[in-house]
């Protein structure tokens, strides 16, 4: 069994976009994050939603997947806040 695949990738990308350009906080994301797999769980076995089958262990790894990539994001956004507030705090 393969715990990453193609989409963890797109959990990375979805999440550390969240982390960086918005103003997403942690609650929130963790609701976001978790509802979204609860889905995924209750449509496994439709016909519409292939990309939903998946074991239990794979949903756990997008929920980490997920944790890191908004983790990334939410540093990448805070660190560019503190660089541009540092760097206009000393113009003339």
């Amino acid at each position: 069994m393969v715990l990453l695949n193609l989409w963890s990738l797109s959990h990375l990308l979805i999440w550390l976009s969240a982390g960086r350009w918005t103003t997403l906080r942690w609650p929130l994301f963790v609701v976001l994050s978790l509802a979204w797999e609860c889905f995924e769980w209750a449509i496994d076995g439709q016909s519409w939603a292939s990309f939903a089958v998946e074991p239990l262990e794979n949903k756990i790894a997008d929920v980490v997947v997920n944790t890191i990539g908004f983790w990334i994001g939410s540093r990448l956004r805070i660190d560019s806040t503190e660089s541009v507030i540092f760097s206009t705090s000393f113009k003339n």
